[in-house]
C-alpha cells in the first residue's frame, strides 16, 4: 500500500485568485460584487474553484468554505444563483432567499439583472451559514 500525503487545502481570498469568468456582462459584475461582500462577512473564508466540465467551460464553480462549504456561485442566463448549502438552517430575516426553497437542506438567492441585494443583511446571512458551520463541527 502506497500513502500519499494529502494536499494542503490553500486559502485565497486575493484578487489573483479570483475566479475565472465564463461571462463578461451584468453577471460577472454581480458576482464580483457578491464575492466582495461573502468575503467581507468573513474574510477566514477559504475560497476556490470546483467541479471543472465542459458544461461550464472547464471555469468550475465559485465555492466558498468555512468549517464546511458556505455558498457557492454560478450564472445563469437571466440570474446569478448563489447557493448556501445548509441555507435551511440558517435565519433569514431579511427573506434574501428566493430560491431552492422546497428542501431540506440548501436555500438560494437568485440575483437577476439590475437587481440590488441589501449588503448588511447578506453579510449578515454568510456570518449565520459559517456560525452554523462552525457548531456543526464542535459536535463532530
Amino acid at each position: 500500500m502506497i500513502k500519499t500525503k494529502p494536499k494542503p487545502k490553500a486559502k485565497t481570498t486575493s484578487k489573483a485568485s479570483k475566479p475565472a469568468k465564463s461571462v463578461t456582462d451584468w453577471r460577472a459584475e454581480t458576482l464580483d460584487r457578491m464575492r466582495e461582500l461573502i468575503l467581507e462577512a468573513d474574510p477566514k473564508m477559504t475560497e476556490e474553484q470546483k467541479w471543472r466540465k465542459p458544461s461550464n467551460a472547464m471555469k468550475g464553480v465559485p465555492v466558498w468554505s468555512h468549517d464546511g462549504i458556505v455558498c457557492t456561485g454560478e450564472s445563469y442566463k437571466n440570474v446569478v444563483k448563489l447557493t448556501f448549502a445548509r441555507g435551511a438552517g440558517v435565519p433569514d430575516p431579511s427573506r434574501l432567499f428566493n430560491s431552492s426553497l422546497e428542501g431540506n437542506t440548501r436555500r438560494a438567492i437568485d440575483i437577476a439583472e439590475g437587481e440590488k441585494i441589501d449588503a448588511r443583511a447578506f453579510k449578515a446571512l454568510v456570518k449565520a451559514a459559517v456560525a452554523l458551520n462552525g457548531a456543526s463541527t464542535k459536535n463532530r
